[in-house]
């Protein structure tokens, strides 16, 4: 059979998976642009009225929408800069031959494996300013300055729940490096060696320019979940206190289902899935780039 008569069979046996592919995820995509155009409260019987661009220009206007897509940004700094490192660093501990390193492979990778909503409530009541576990070691190592109310002050409450996002998600970016890292010939090490290369001469030479992948996965994966981080912040702020903590998920959720405005609501999420793809296929063409 040539190739050419091989197409419709190809073609037929595709077909159940474009259909899905298209229905659970292109039709919510045009669903979403489409209502974006139009004010609905989200009752069935209520007729949606066309009014053009003014849900872009009214959120584009808002100053709560800049502040969520700020915060957007506070996750993905958080994320090169906290949990990067600290998901490589734990790599390098369980590809190790560091006795009991099989534990420590269950433990980084614990909090992935936990439900989001039950690790924020854990966190939000060990960050109790009264009683919270985080305040009580904080009192019992002798401090006995004030200490802060972790998710109650706007100024640190997002911080807060950055560092508690890289926590949870610490273990499954370690997967990621530590499958770049076998990958690498141990002969590359042995020659490293031979040469005179001490360790970090070794990471920072052979380890990390033959990760390169890796690291793509990485920033690719870090920058489309800060752009639709919505449970945890959901659980543990609610995005408060007085909207330090809120994210354009949040913001979607709120518009459409607190106040309403479905409309408003679908333009904030046309909005997430623009700005994720263009980051996405800006960091891709950045480090395709570097590979040359």
């Amino acid at each position: 059979m040539t190739k050419k008569k091989q197409y419709p069979f190809i073609a037929l046996l595709m077909f159940p998976a474009l259909f899905l592919y298209g229905f659970f995820l292109l039709n919510p995509i045009i669903q979403s642009i489409y209502m974006s155009f139009f004010s609905w409260n989200g009752i069935k019987s209520v007729p949606m009225k066309f009014v053009g661009i003014s849900n872009y220009q009214r959120i584009f206007a808002s100053p709560r929408f800049w502040n969520a897509f700020m915060n957007s940004g506070w996750f993905m700094i958080g994320g090169f800069v906290v949990l990067m490192p600290l998901s490589f660093t734990l790599a390098m501990i369980i590809v190790s031959n560091l006795k009991g390193k099989k534990f420590f492979k269950a433990a980084y990778f614990m909090p992935v494996i936990l439900p989001i909503t039950a690790v924020g409530l854990i966190w939000t009541y060990m960050l109790y300013p009264d009683g919270g576990v985080v305040n009580s070691i904080i009192r019992f190592v002798g401090y006995r300055g004030s200490i802060p109310n972790w998710l109650g002050d706007p100024k640190i409450a997002i911080m807060t729940v950055v560092l508690v996002n890289e926590w949870i998600y610490a273990g499954f970016n370690m997967l990621i490096f530590a499958a770049g890292m076998v990958g690498i010939p141990d002969e590359t090490f042995e020659a490293a060696t031979i040469d005179g290369a001490n360790g970090w001469q070794k990471i920072c030479y052979i380890m990390i320019p033959l990760m390169k992948e890796s690291f793509k996965v990485f920033s690719v994966l870090c920058v489309t979940g800060c752009m639709r981080t919505f449970d945890l912040v959901f659980v543990m702020t609610g995005g408060g206190p007085a909207h330090a903590t809120e994210v354009p998920a949040t913001l979607l959720y709120n518009e459409a289902f607190k106040y309403q405005n479905f409309g408003g609501g679908n333009a904030v999420g046309v909005f997430i899935l623009v700005v994720g793809m263009m980051l996405s296929l800006m960091f891709n063409k950045f480090l395709n780039s570097t590979n040359t």
